[in-house]
């Protein structure tokens, strides 16, 4: 084999780490973050096994129609003189001896060896079934249509919580510059003390500012842990390891008039499709409990084998049974609880229906709200460090105090916080609009980056 030298063998193991150094530092992307919590969030996982569940009860309901076929293999022995007059008569080995009144009174014991195959059949029960199985089928459709909504929570989740840890990440950046502004204070304040420029009470000043801005950016540092734990619970992903997100810039978003974001709640949202299927199907469940006061058909078979020590027979019987339920107390006791279920539920979506217009008119306020945020905070970053350069200038030229210009930092600091705060709430608000309006799927998630 070629030998290479060791030089090269280590540039190329110096390629390969930066490599996996890089990739292992691709910053998250909403995209990704929100791909990752709809297979990993436990919510998920719940409304999955909702939807199994539902689809369980589907194929119940229509097992009602389908025969029913048993099995049974019996082996007997007594002398039990019904027991065996009857099984001597299933053999078929009945004789004229065993009419003997001694022989009936005081038998002699008798085995049987029974095989049995039994059935039946529900042939008509007024329609019941039927309604039950189109019940259990709204139940599904309402669960799918549930777990629709669920996986929208989830990933309003984790556009809030992307954002926080976007957030968090500006505000440790501004943090870590604002310590750095003030240490290079506090540096050329201590050089004007020196030069008998400013009093002993401005390097204080500077000092006690100083020892803020490191306050400050460990209380950024904390808030931006916390933001991370909160995008690792939205994500269903406890080990995730902390990195760096893809940023969120300031942009403007499509806009809509409050009706029209109230007629596409009314269309979209899965929540109330699953409660208006939900509703419906209770209405079904009222409606069979009407019909169950009508007439019952079954039809019903049995084959029988049945041996004794050397010899047996076999008989068969079918037969055709209607069931008409005279006093159906039961009956009206379920009639009256599905009746009951069925206002409880029409007064649910009704108040629900009303819940989400509201939902729908407040994140269109707050969606109006966070867009004049926005653009207030715009216009007052740029005057605030308009307002800090004209302070320093003066400073240096001592025609201000430190205190004046302490307080233009804070309003400069100030400001870059309610910049950054307006961007993020611009895109949350608008994240809010598309969940409330039931259109915050994946897809348009990804519209936010």
């Amino acid at each position: 084999m070629r030998r290479y030298p060791r030089s090269v063998v280590w540039l190329i193991l110096a390629i390969f780490m930066g490599m996996a150094t890089s990739a292992a530092q691709e910053p998250l992307t909403l995209r990704q973050a929100v791909q990752q919590a709809l297979k990993q969030n436990p919510d998920a996982d719940v409304a999955r096994a909702g939807m199994q569940d539902a689809k369980a009860g589907v194929a119940l309901a229509r097992t009602q129609f389908l025969p029913q076929v048993n099995f049974t293999e019996d082996m007997s022995r007594g002398n039990d003189p019904v027991y065996v007059f009857g099984n001597k008569l299933r053999q078929q080995r009945f004789t004229a001896a065993d009419l003997d009144l001694n022989a009936l009174n005081r038998p002699e014991p008798v085995g049987n060896f029974a095989t049995r195959i039994s059935g039946g059949w529900m042939a008509f029960d007024s329609f019941r079934t039927q309604k039950m199985i189109r019940s259990a089928e709204l139940m599904h459709s309402s669960a799918v249509d549930s777990a629709k909504a669920v996986d929208q929570k989830i990933v309003f989740d984790v556009v809030q919580a992307y954002q926080e840890v976007l957030y968090a990440e500006r505000k440790v950046a501004v943090a870590q510059h604002e310590l750095e502004t003030a240490q290079s204070l506090f540096g050329s304040v201590d050089d004007r003390v020196k030069a008998g420029l400013a009093v002993e009470s401005d390097r204080i000043s500077a000092q006690v500012n100083e020892a803020a801005m490191k306050q400050a950016l460990i209380a950024a540092h904390g808030e931006l842990d916390l933001a991370w734990a909160r995008l690792r619970l939205a994500m269903g992903a406890p080990e995730l390891a902390q990195s760096k997100v893809q940023a969120i810039e300031a942009r403007e978003f499509p806009e809509n008039s409050l009706e029209q974001d109230l007629q596409t709640a009314a269309k979209t949202r899965p929540d109330l499709a699953a409660m208006g299927k939900a509703q419906s199907a209770q209405g079904l469940a009222v409606s069979a409990a009407k019909v169950s006061y009508g007439p019952r058909v079954n039809a019903y078979g049995n084959w029988e084998d049945d041996r004794g020590v050397d010899s047996g027979g076999n008989n068969w019987v079918a037969g055709v049974q209607v069931n008409i339920d005279i006093l159906p107390f039961s009956k009206r006791a379920q009639l009256a609880r599905e009746t009951a279920a069925k206002v409880r539920v029409d007064a649910q979506v009704n108040a629900y229906q009303q819940q989400v217009r509201l939902q729908v008119s407040q994140a269109h306020i707050q969606r109006a709200t966070a867009k004049q945020s926005l653009d207030t905070a715009e216009a007052a970053i740029d005057q605030a460090n308009e307002s800090l350069r004209i302070l320093t200038n003066r400073y240096n030229a001592g025609l201000a105090t430190i205190t004046e210009l302490l307080r233009g930092e804070d309003a400069e600091r100030q400001a870059q916080a309610n910049y950054w705060r307006a961007v993020y709430g611009n895109a949350v608000a608008y994240a809010g609009t598309l969940f409330t309006t039931g259109t915050l799927t994946p897809e348009a998630a990804e519209e936010l980056q």
